[in-house]
């Protein structure tokens, strides 16, 4: 198996290296918004016990060492509203998370902007499982019309392009909406890495008050 980084990912590494402060080390030119600081912002939301405000800022904070561009940003933030509400159980998620952003934005025009139309959260579901950023929420929001974690990850790989990251936007969500449990056992089995994933799976549900993977199997 092969890892490696994103060029926006490399090119704020290498800030750093130069000694910019990792906080504005991200790329932030309207090129530069691809979808990895979304792809790694779930655990943000998942621990954050602050009100929706202080998650949200917090959101477009952590995707700023890498993707400085407010689009970026904005999708991250989104995201992050999305999770919230599907670990309070809303009806629709989205539409609820879509309002949480845009009472954060209310008065910012260029966020305003930005959020109406470039990212344009009121679109239907659907995308082209690309690596932008403003193409992978939809993309996500078209693999959650199925109805189990194994289908909407399945969806988002058919999707093409971008697969392993519209999987892991998508998954996320599905993670929430359907536990642990929802997870295909053969997939857990089969997870590379899984000695170090494991315990720390353990770790987070541990302290967000929840059973361990044992305790809840």
């Amino acid at each position: 198996m092969v890892f490696d980084v994103g060029g926006q990912t490399l090119a704020a590494i290498e800030a750093i290296r130069a000694g910019v402060p990792g906080s504005v080390a991200g790329p932030d030119d309207e090129m530069a918004n691809g979808n990895g600081a979304l792809m790694r912002v779930l655990p943000l939301a998942l621990w954050h016990r602050g009100p929706i405000e202080a998650l949200l800022a917090d959101a477009m904070s952590q995707s700023r060492v890498t993707h400085g561009h407010a689009r970026s940003q904005l999708c991250c933030a989104l995201y992050c509203a999305w999770a919230r509400r599907e670990m309070d159980d809303s009806i629709d998620s989205w539409a609820l998370a879509t309002s949480d952003v845009r009472r954060f934005v209310r008065g910012n025009r260029k966020l305003e902007q930005e959020l109406e139309q470039n990212i344009r959260p009121d679109r239907h579901a659907g995308g082209g499982g690309t690596g932008y950023v403003v193409d992978s929420l939809p993309s996500a929001r078209l693999a959650l019309l199925e109805t189990s974690y194994e289908a909407a990850v399945k969806r988002a790989v058919s999707l093409g392009n971008d697969t392993d990251t519209t999987a892991a936007i998508a998954g996320g969500i599905a993670g929430i909406r359907y536990g642990y449990e929802g997870i295909p056992s053969r997939w857990l089995e089969g997870l590379s890495e899984s000695a170090l994933v494991h315990p720390l799976a353990d770790q987070l549900l541990t302290t967000l008050g929840f059973a361990s993977r044992k305790e809840s199997a």
